[in-house]
């Protein structure tokens, strides 16, 4: 495989950033390699500057579930950049997107649209300490809420990947008011509340786990912690920036029938451009500026491309596409379980999210996930990308599928998996 030119432009790339990237699990540092650079992205395939086509299960780390350049969100983003874009002023496609979205989540019956799924968590968080007037916040060990100074303890995705739980430059004052239990952990929840009772303003976790691979969440845990939270006057936020839309249409909270008090949203319903959203009942979020005490604000927010965008992949995935990216993930799966059926690795699938761990299961929570053999994932995911698969590269990380994936595409990534993972094991 030639990589003359990746190569060429990732060493360029290390005079400018740090480690040559924008956002640190893109350096393949965690897998012992170099990084291609996209030139070009089209349905479930992309193209580097070497000319190697790869098909694509990283889809921008989880927006792209209708595949690259939908002819359908690039005409009405082609529309609306004709218009302008950005005013720093409102626009009706916040108006069409907020409809849709609260359509979907009932249980956003007010929300803010902000410009990534770390901002949209930062407003949540704000928040719930504002009208609970309380200061510590629980989070899951594993689960990754963006890089805010509070919440990087303890954190999965790129920091997991990089063997360090906390970053240097976190005051520890910050990271005292965030407590870190384990998933699907009842008694460690009701511990935190028992230890902290008057203190604890609001639990917080990725309803599915996405950043340490996929997690399911046990039967009644997260019914649980929802009463739990609403015992001590806590509030439960659901952070569904990747599983929301993917899960299911309604997010994990409608696939698992439990209302959170607030949600946050990102990836999906910006149809791949920079967006991110936090809501929660009327009542809650009148507390948010101009109306309450809670200020947060952006220059950029409910910008009218990234509106536009993402309207029409909520429309085209309530139309058909949700269903179709679906029954491709049932292909993907049917032959990925038949591969494995006497191998050391574990399966976890929720809609259109999956993740194989190179160990056996069950994977119930972060420490499970730290049993993978790394080095057997870095073997897979060399031999998979030599192959012409691109999974993400890093072994804490989930999959996606999109609606765009071919049936012939997904016998090549079956192939490329059954003759990987036998190399390997």
């Amino acid at each position: 495989m030639k990589t003359d030119l990746s190569d060429s432009l990732y060493k360029e790339a290390c005079d400018l950033f740090p480690g040559g990237v924008n956002s640190p699990v893109r350096a393949f540092k965690s897998i012992d390699s170099t990084p291609f650079v996209v030139k070009s992205a089209d349905k479930a395939i992309l193209e580097d500057f070497d000319g190697n086509k790869y098909i694509d299960y990283v889809l921008s780390w989880g927006p792209m579930v209708l595949g690259h350049r939908h002819p359908e969100v690039e005409k009405v983003v082609i529309e609306a950049l004709s218009k302008g874009w950005t005013y720093g002023a409102p626009c009706e496609n916040e108006n069409l997107l907020g409809k849709k979205v609260k359509e979907l989540f009932p249980s956003m019956e007010m929300m803010r649209f902000v410009n990534s799924g770390t901002e949209a968590v930062m407003g949540a968080i704000r928040l719930a300490r504002g009208v609970t007037g309380k200061e510590i916040i629980i989070k899951c060990d594993g689960g990754y809420h963006g890089h805010s100074d509070g919440l990087l303890v303890s954190a999965g995705s790129g920091l997991a990947t990089l063997g360090t739980s906390n970053s240097s430059g976190v005051p520890k004052e910050f990271a005292s008011k965030t407590i870190v239990i384990p998933i699907n952990d009842i008694n460690a929840l009701e511990t935190a509340f028992k230890n902290y009772p008057d203190n604890i303003a609001a639990f917080i976790l990725e309803p599915v786990n996405g950043n340490v691979g996929v997690i399911k969440p046990e039967a009644d845990f997260l019914a649980q912690a929802k009463e739990i939270c609403h015992k001590h006057n806590s509030k439960l936020i659901f952070d569904e920036v990747m599983c929301g839309f993917r899960a299911s249409l309604g997010g994990a909270q409608g696939l698992y029938g439990v209302t959170p008090d607030i949600t946050v949203l990102g990836k999906v319903i910006g149809g791949g451009f920079p967006v991110g959203a936090y809501g929660a009942s009327r009542e809650l979020m009148e507390n948010i500026a101009p109306l309450g005490a809670v200020y947060q604000a952006g220059t950029l927010s409910g910008n009218p491309v990234a509106m536009a965008a993402g309207l029409k992949t909520l429309e085209l995935l309530q139309n058909s596409e949700n269903e179709k990216a679906n029954q491709q993930m049932d292909k993907l799966e049917k032959g990925l379980l038949d591969i494995i059926k006497n191998l050391p690795c574990f399966y976890n699938r929720v809609g259109t999210m999956y993740s194989l761990f190179l160990t056996p299961g069950p994977i119930k929570n972060y420490q499970d996930v730290s049993k993978v053999d790394g080095s057997k994932f870095t073997k897979l995911h060399r031999s998979m990308l030599e192959k012409g698969v691109y999974l993400a590269p890093s072994a804490f990380e989930a999959g996606f599928m999109s609606s765009a994936h071919t049936d012939e595409q997904i016998n090549l990534t079956l192939q490329a998996f059954e003759d990987s993972l036998k190399s390997i094991f």
